[in-house]
């Protein structure tokens, strides 16, 4: 009994420390927190100088060959990292954050629509000696990662796009019809509240995230929102029908059924579009199927991967 009342005490202890952590040093808490996820899927935080003088940080782990994981809209790298822990044991996985977001440059004047932004990334894979690459990207990061693909067919070996965006012909989300309507961009941080309102449009089932946590990610959205901005009508501005019509590298399209920031029927368009695509809907999941469901996204990427080169 004694034992028992002992180990009770240490577990209270324990716990609230851990909450003391979190609420009083919330950013070393989600350094701590990020570094745990990254050391788990076998990732390690590298940067890279481009000949033009553009900077990216990127995480990268794993042998094989090279998969290229691209985030979307507003997002940053760990994104990607808890599905990677799935994906390090067979690819050389590379996520960086594109120019504009996360820890790489932000130049004011560049060019951020996805044209431009795939032209930079293909500069960002040879700096890094790779030539010949599959490519996944979610929302932005899929439109992008289509685009790499229409300009450079030879490079891209597979394409993995979850949710991407790109297809505005599609019928529109609830998020585009809000803001349609009231003009008010949900995917823009303007205060801190704002977080959650987004984590809940953007998730089917958003986990509990203590809001100091939740804080630390909307003050660095805050510092980005005239930037933001200015991307988000770039990246709306371009479509990426035309594009990729007839585009024959092969693709999985995976969708969540309860997508609210893009209509899941644009799924079909995409698989109409690509002639050698397939399509998964992926049943109560919203935006982020690599981050809601990390462990089916990586084993139906894994299942896609097998049926490419028998």
């Amino acid at each position: 009994m004694r034992i028992t009342k002992i180990v009770l005490v240490v577990l209270a202890v324990i716990v609230i420390s851990a909450v003391g952590f979190v609420y009083l040093a919330p950013e070393n808490a989600v350094r701590l927190l990020i570094n745990m996820q990254r050391a788990q899927a076998g990732l390690d935080r590298k940067e890279v100088q481009l000949a033009g003088g553009l900077h990216y940080v990127y995480l990268e782990g794993g042998k094989g060959e090279p998969l290229m994981l691209l985030h979307g809209f507003g997002a940053n790298k760990d994104n990607f990292t808890p599905v990677a822990r799935y994906l390090t044991t067979r690819y050389r996985v590379i996520i960086p954050d594109h120019i504009g977001f996360g820890e790489s440059a932000h130049p004011v004047d560049a060019d951020y629509s996805p044209p431009e932004q795939a032209k930079r990334l293909r500069a960002f894979a040879n700096a890094l000696g790779v030539t010949s690459l599959h490519i996944g990207g979610n929302s932005m990061g899929g439109h992008i990662a289509m685009t790499y693909a229409a300009l450079y067919p030879e490079d891209v070996k597979s394409l993995w796009l979850l949710d991407p965006g790109g297809v505005w012909s599609a019928p529109k989300s609830v998020a585009m019809i809000t803001y349609d309507m009231t003009e008010q961009n949900p995917l823009l941080i303007r205060k801190e509240e704002d977080i959650m309102t987004l984590l809940q449009l953007a998730m089917s089932n958003p986990p509990y995230i203590p809001r100091p946590i939740r804080n630390v990610e909307a003050r660095q959205r805050i510092k980005n929102y005239t930037l933001e901005q200015r991307i988000f009508k770039e990246m709306v501005a371009d479509s990426v029908e035309q594009r990729i019509n007839g585009l024959t590298t092969p693709a999985l399209i995976v969708w969540g059924s309860e997508d609210r920031l893009l209509n899941v029927e644009t799924s079909k368009i995409l698989n109409r579009l690509m002639p050698r695509s397939q399509v998964i809907v992926m049943q109560h999941i919203g935006h982020l199927p690599m981050i809601e469901n990390p462990k089916q996204s990586a084993q139906d990427y894994l299942n896609f991967r097998a049926t490419l080169f028998p």
